[in-house]
């Protein structure tokens, strides 16, 4: 058995796929994708990445409806449907079946009830489970009052069914996360962009006409960014892929090794506080230069959501008091 612990970024993600997708309950759609994220991640461990495809990959990396399919994954050409449930009784042969009688094989994963981690129980071919239930049918009669069958075979008897592979851990090493602020290395004049989504290496990206072999950082411009029709830094960051995507909002491309986090973070528009201070007021950031912000406290903006290049003409106009502070004495104050 496997344990999956899903992040923020995860459990966002699963959430607002499910909310968009128009589930007519959300709960249930929202673990059944966590379900195929943890088996994503098994066979990224284990599996031929060549081998294996995640039907629902980009539906849920992007939170969009996922078009319709009769199954979750391919893996070595048999069809994987994942079944998530927090009841075990939902992983009998004949549950299942009553379920999903016509794909290949079935993963069985377990969830806690707070969705907090999630594990994989193990896998069966349909066609033993038929088997199984007719011979229960036939010879068994009733279970024992106390004890059910449960089908499970080990997850890691899934390599088995493909080439004579060792445990291959083709999980990408990348060190960002949506939203995070970065900029170009070795550019000592790079502008900060914002982290959108980290591309799986076998989607093959293509930058400046060349397929990238390894995984892709997208990243938007926060000049982009505030051209939305809203404020995106009140968008949890997991959302800012679907984002970007329903509001045409230009990506850009780069391999992992060619970023670096940004030493100066913030832009105009930033949500910050003065974290030495003992109960610090909520400013927003109206201006950057070199390595000093200058912030006007949100309380004194009257409006909803001002476009941030216009912060700074609003505050001179009605004569806003402003702040200027260090960059490094200042935080992000999450508004998502």
């Amino acid at each position: 058995m496997y344990l999956y612990t899903p992040d923020e970024i995860d459990r966002a993600r699963a959430h607002h796929q499910a909310v968009i997708q128009g589930a007519d309950d959300v709960d249930v759609k929202r673990i059944g994708n966590l379900g195929e994220l943890a088996f994503e991640q098994f066979c990224r461990e284990y599996l031929p990445v060549e081998m294996w495809n995640w039907k629902n990959e980009e539906a849920i990396r992007r939170c969009n409806p996922e078009s319709f399919a009769a199954y979750d994954f391919e893996v070595f050409d048999y069809t994987v449907d994942v079944k998530t449930s927090r009841d075990v009784s939902a992983f009998r042969p004949g549950a299942l079946l009553d379920n999903d009688p016509d794909d290949d094989i079935l993963v069985m994963v377990w969830h806690r009830d707070n969705e907090d981690a999630l594990i994989l129980l193990g896998w069966e071919r349909t066609e033993t489970l038929k088997s199984k239930v007719r011979t229960q049918e036939e010879y068994s009669g009733e279970e024992p009052e106390k004890l059910a069958h449960l089908a499970t075979r080990p997850m890691n008897e899934l390599h088995d069914l493909g080439p004579n592979t060792a445990h291959l851990n083709q999980k990408p090493e990348n060190p960002f996360k949506p939203g995070d602020r970065v900029v170009k290395a070795e550019d000592e004049d790079a502008s900060v962009a914002v982290v959108v989504e980290i591309l799986p290496p076998e989607k093959n990206a293509t930058l400046y006409g060349q397929e990238l072999e390894v995984e892709t950082v997208s990243v938007a411009f926060p000049s982009a960014l505030d051209d939305g029709p809203g404020d995106w830094r009140t968008i949890h960051p997991a959302k800012l892929s679907s984002y970007c995507a329903d509001q045409d909002i230009k990506l850009y491309s780069y391999k992992q090794e060619n970023l670096r986090y940004a030493d100066h973070p913030f832009t105009t528009g930033d949500y910050v506080i003065k974290p030495d201070y003992k109960d610090p007021d909520l400013a927003i950031v109206t201006s950057v230069e070199n390595e000093e912000v200058t912030v006007v406290f949100e309380h004194l903006i009257e409006k909803d959501y001002l476009q941030p290049r216009r912060l700074e003409e609003v505050c001179e106009k009605h004569d806003l008091s402003q702040y200027s502070f260090k960059s490094e004495e200042m935080a992000f104050q999450s508004q998502h």
